[in-house]
């Protein structure tokens, strides 16, 4: 009975040590932090192989022995976690506790696949999915189609490809910019108990049931404060968020295949599905919609009317109603477009934050003669030196400038490594002169014929400019709504010679130098004393110019880590080399009656060079974190 108690509380104690000390040796050996639940199953698997390999032998254990049967071990169990380690990376496995919630995850992202390749199929677009090509004059409307029954995720996708006529054809662009996300608006139940959920009771005094507006995110109601103010209440629709996490989820998981294709690569396809996530996120959150209008009220005039925000959560924004009627059937007015227009181009080039979306649903004609803007859950900013660049781009359109169109249009773009700038400048002349020669009427379209060039020439244009160029084209829209035939490119040319004249007045002029004096004076203090002090050491033959080489500490890491792997490489190679010469060898004293003492140091050589060979392949096919 004692002996089965020592058996039964001993073995699993000694297991555990010999489970943490291969844990270690193999944390030292391949340089990896690996789990005790895959040493434990590596250790178990070792011990049935060198039970099987060495259980049956006759031969009497001796100490060269004891060490070949130890260093088989030890090499069958780092061999095992080497061979996982490729495989399956420690980390990528999440723990037993987040299986279940995967596998939902997992069954829901199936179940919405299915759907949308239903979707896709029952448009024609099944041959396409499968990777078989073909030519169809209807595809860019199957692709709307299927976009606009998929729901809410791939209508505002398709939303923002519309306006990225630097990567699809121009039918494309012109079918998808008809998405539309009008929908049936969400029972008034359901309504009710997210104004509950989100503001509580007694926040409105009441609203409205049936919605001025419904849209595939949010519907919009009327209501009155407790106060008496008359507002509006912009309600989320419900499970609209886990629907849109689910399709994000399919969309960027798409990206990334597609990112390993050569063409999605050259189009930056993940880039572009991360940035869409993000505005879509946001554009979830009505929080970030508060802030939104906070940042463009600040930074605009009162040309345009702007709602005042009184209440907002993640889920429902309570705002000013304006007094007045939708764009769309009012009179012309040509005034009201030009101060549209001049109100947006404020935003882009002056202030850096703009409403990214000017559609006329967005637009309203007030009671008192001026417009009012709506919905801003799609902002663009852009910093200041994109925002200096866009000014020279639409100058030097102005002023038919090839070479300095082509210098703005490299400062916009990220440009590779093997352009040739003097093509380019060449292309972008033989533009000016099809578009803005004698006689010509530049006009929008012109724009898409720029983005062929940019296309063309491996220019990728960051998200913040296509964010520009997607308002603009979405304000051309409704300024035609406002003045048919109005024409926004010739009045933006107008805007930013306007704007570079008034940096050039005297006092504009002024102030600039002025600022700049007060950013160079404390250099200008300190240059006569260093110029002295450079002058003297001249003198003295003590001047001396001193050079860190690999100052930079991803420089010293990465030669630091090729030395190491050069030197284990060596070292394996050594041992590999010195263990076959004595392997080879028939001298020295006899351990048994078959082996020599010389061939178990050439086993157990062999063993190390293995190890460290299997420390080498580890780093070199192990995924990068």
């Amino acid at each position: 009975m004692g002996d089965f108690l020592v058996y039964t509380i001993g073995f699993p104690i000694t297991f555990l040590l010999l489970v943490m000390g291969m844990s270690l040796a193999a944390r030292r050996i391949l340089g990896l932090r690996i789990g005790l639940i895959r040493t434990a199953l590596a250790c178990l698997m070792a011990m049935s192989v060198a039970s099987s390999a060495f259980g049956e032998t006759t031969v009497e254990p001796t100490a060269g022995l004891v060490t070949l049967q130890l260093g088989l071990s030890i090499l069958a169990v780092i061999g095992l976690l080497a061979f996982a380690e490729i495989i399956v990376p420690t980390g990528s496995i999440p723990p037993p506790t987040e299986w279940w919630g995967m596998l939902r995850r997992r069954i829901a992202r199936t179940r919405r696949y299915s759907r949308i390749t239903a979707i896709a199929v029952r448009h024609g677009l099944g041959p396409y999915l499968r990777g078989r090509e073909r030519t169809s004059t209807g595809l860019a409307r199957s692709l709307r189609l299927a976009l606009q029954d998929a729901g809410v995720t791939f209508v505002k996708l398709g939303q923002v490809l519309s306006t990225r006529s630097d990567l699809l054809p121009q039918d494309f662009v012109d079918e998808l910019s008809l998405l539309q996300d009008n929908v049936p608006p969400a029972p008034w139940k359901e309504v009710q108990f997210v104004l509950h959920h989100e503001l509580g009771p007694g926040a409105l005094d009441s609203v409205d049931e049936k919605p001025l507006a419904a849209a595939s995110i949010a519907q919009v109601h009327r209501a009155v404060l407790a106060s008496g103010e008359e507002v509006v209440v912009k309600v989320q629709r419900p499970n609209v968020r886990a629907v849109a996490e689910g399709d994000l989820d399919i969309v960027l998981r798409l990206a990334d295949k597609l990112q390993r294709t050569r063409w999605g690569a050259a189009l930056g396809i993940r880039d572009l599905a991360e940035g869409f996530a993000a505005a879509l996120r946001e554009e979830l959150d009505f929080k970030v919609e508060a802030r939104n209008i906070e940042a463009v009220s600040a930074a605009s005039d009162s040309s345009v009317t702007l709602p005042r925000v009184h209440l907002a959560t993640s889920r429902v924004l309570v705002m000013d109603r304006l007094d007045g009627v939708p764009l769309r059937g009012t009179a012309e007015d040509e005034g009201l477009a030009r101060t549209l227009l001049r109100f947006v181009l404020r935003q882009v080039m002056l202030d850096g934050v703009f409403h990214a979306d000017p559609h006329p649903g967005n637009v309203m004609l007030l009671s008192d003669g001026r417009l009012g803007l709506l919905d801003f859950g799609s902002v663009g900013r852009i910093d200041s030196s994109l925002r200096s660049a866009l000014q020279r781009l639409l100058l030097a359109i102005d002023r038919s400038d090839p070479a300095g169109l082509t210098d703005a249009l490299l400062e916009l773009t990220s440009r590779p490594e093997d352009i040739d700038e003097q093509r380019l400048e060449r292309a972008l002349g033989q533009f000016m002169a099809r578009h803005l020669g004698a006689g010509m009427r530049p006009d929008v379209e012109m724009f898409a014929d720029l983005f062929l060039i940019v296309s063309r020439f491996g220019l990728s244009i960051p998200p913040e400019i296509a964010a520009v160029f997607r308002a603009l084209a979405t304000l051309e829209g409704t300024l035609g709504v406002l003045s048919p035939g109005f024409n926004i490119v010739v009045e933006s040319r107008a805007f930013a010679a306007e704007q570079i004249s008034e940096r050039l007045t005297p006092e504009s002029v002024r102030r600039t130098m002025a600022e700049e004096l007060q950013a160079v004076l404390p250099m200008l203090r300190r240059l006569p004393r260093r110029i002295d002090r450079i002058t003297g050491a001249m003198e003295q033959g003590r001047l001396s110019m001193s050079m860190r080489l690999f100052a930079d500490e991803r420089d010293r890491s990465f030669v630091t880590g090729l030395l190491h792997q050069v030197m284990l490489t060596v070292l394996g190679a050594t041992a590999g080399v010195m263990a076959v010469l004595l392997l080879g060898s028939s001298g020295g004293p006899q351990v048994t009656h078959d082996i020599g003492l010389y061939q178990v140091f050439g086993y157990n050589l062999l063993i190390i060079s293995v190890l460290l060979g299997l420390r080498v392949v580890v780093t070199v096919f192990r995924p990068r974190a």
